[in-house]
């Protein structure tokens, strides 16, 4: 599996209205760049998705994938990817969100996203497309919630 991306950004709102935003993985393509559809497969008994199937535009290359989900409450929600893509073979990553400062209604969100794929790709291509996937899920997040 590729190095793992991180980042985190602060979003002023309390966890369980972001992670409302989050849950809500069929409006991806509304504020996630790159995200182009989004379809839940399968709930768990929280009502949120257990499986969905992902298509996204990543810059050099567009791909439709499989993902498995984790939710931790209000606290984090991980993935996996559990159908591979034409160029995608590999992927994992998390959103997981704490209160900043003690803040109720600040939250400290960190994305984290791993990512291997097919094709070779030199050290600066794959930093710079982590990059803009994290730039897109943070700052369209915030956007999002913050708007």
């Amino acid at each position: 599996m590729a190095d793992r991306t991180s980042s985190t950004i602060t979003i002023e709102a309390a966890k369980p209205e972001i992670m409302a935003v989050i849950a809500d993985l069929a409006a991806y393509p509304d504020w996630a760049g790159g995200i182009r559809e989004f379809t839940v497969q399968e709930t768990g008994p929280d009502g949120r998705a257990a499986r969905g199937r992902l298509t996204f535009d990543g810059g050099p290359f567009s791909d439709t994938v499989g993902l498995a989900y984790t939710w931790d409450g209000d606290d984090a929600v991980h993935w996996e990817l559990v159908e591979k893509g034409t160029v995608v073979t590999g992927l994992h990553g998390s959103y997981t969100l704490a209160a900043a400062g003690g803040a109720a209604d600040v939250t400290e969100v960190t994305y984290e996203l791993a990512v291997d794929v097919r094709v070779p790709m030199i050290g600066m291509v794959r930093r710079k497309g982590e990059k803009r996937i994290t730039d897109s899920a943070l700052k369209g997040l915030k956007r999002h919630v913050e708007g």
